[in-house]
């Protein structure tokens, strides 16, 4: 057979392939539009078709995913949150292409990837997830650093202690809940400090945290840094003491309801009332007879009533 002959229909077949891969291509993208529409829908009238539009997408498996990764750009948080539900159904087999996805360029596509690895929950991204955690746009960071305490693998705990001291409120936060997710207890004094925050979120996180830690190690940091000149941390520890309600974190409280400060007394006598509610260690009458201010009173009252409440 002659040469020229044999490659030219090799040539043709090639041709022929490659239409119908393309064709392929543009009939899964058609199908998935049309899809996309109804499971990002908004209407009452399509309301029954939204869950199992997402189903049909998923259904389609990996092949889809690079397309759902595009819609990332959206500004629709109801298409964002139809991307997200997606992927995470999809599952494993996404993972691959989301983690090709954090080498983009736009990081707004980056932030949304490290969200859709977190609900997805698969330890193959946790390294890549550490690599953008130090990126330079903070949603990034703080996405990412959210997604290693989700996933819940040990080896994204240094790139979660390294986010408590990040300039960003938001990405504190992350760290600190992820710090009680990962259950890192090395992060215990940091987790301390972060209860003198200046963002609220990041504070009270700290604080939900420190419950999920060692409880002997939380109450011998949290004994040393009572007396603290930022007035949140004693305060914020005094409610970690009375949620403990051992007889370490009962006999400090004890102690801070003698201060001189009103404000502080009152968040340790409310929360001796919490840690014992029904009063076995006899300290709540002590706690009435010796205390004067009324609103430290009120407040005291307000506790006890709640206990009764919820009892």
């Amino acid at each position: 057979m002659n040469n020229k002959f044999v490659i030219a229909v090799v040539f043709v077949l090639a041709i022929l392939c490659s239409g119908s891969a393309v064709a392929q291509d543009a009939g899964l993208k058609a199908k998935f539009d049309s899809l996309f529409i109804l499971a990002s829908s908004g209407e009452v009238y399509f309301r029954d078709s939204v869950e199992p539009a997402k189903d049909s997408i998923a259904a389609l498996g990996e092949d889809v995913v690079p397309l759902l990764i595009d819609k990332f750009t959206t500004k629709s948080a109801r298409e964002r949150w139809s991307v997200i539900h997606i992927l995470k159904r999809i599952g494993s087999p996404a993972v691959p292409y989301l983690v090709r996805a954090l080498n983009r360029p736009d990081g707004l596509v980056v932030q949304r990837v490290c969200w859709a690895l977190g609900d997805i929950k698969d330890s193959t991204a946790v390294t890549a997830l550490k690599e953008v955690s130090g990126h330079k746009r903070w949603q990034v960071r703080d996405q990412a650093i959210g997604a290693l305490g989700k996933i819940g693998h040990t080896d994204g705990a240094p790139s979660v202690l390294a986010g408590l001291t990040d300039t960003i409120g938001q990405v504190r936060k992350a760290a600190a809940v992820s710090c009680g997710k990962l259950a890192i207890e090395e992060s215990t004094e940091q987790l301390v400090h972060l209860l003198g925050d200046d963002f609220y979120g990041a504070r009270m996180s700290a604080m939900h945290s420190l419950l999920n830690l060692d409880t002997a190690q939380v109450v011998a940091v949290l004994a040393d840094s009572m007396q603290s000149a930022n007035d949140f941390v004693g305060d914020l520890a005094c409610q970690i003491l009375g949620k403990f309600g051992n007889e370490t974190a009962m006999d400090l409280l004890f102690q801070e309801a003698t201060s001189e400060s009103p404000d502080r007394r009152a968040h340790a006598a409310v929360a001796l009332i919490v840690g014992d509610p029904e009063n076995q260690c006899g300290y709540h009458d002590l706690l009435f007879e010796r205390e004067t201010d009324p609103v430290v009173l009120l407040k005291m009252k307000s506790a006890v009533q709640a206990n009764e409440d919820g009892q």
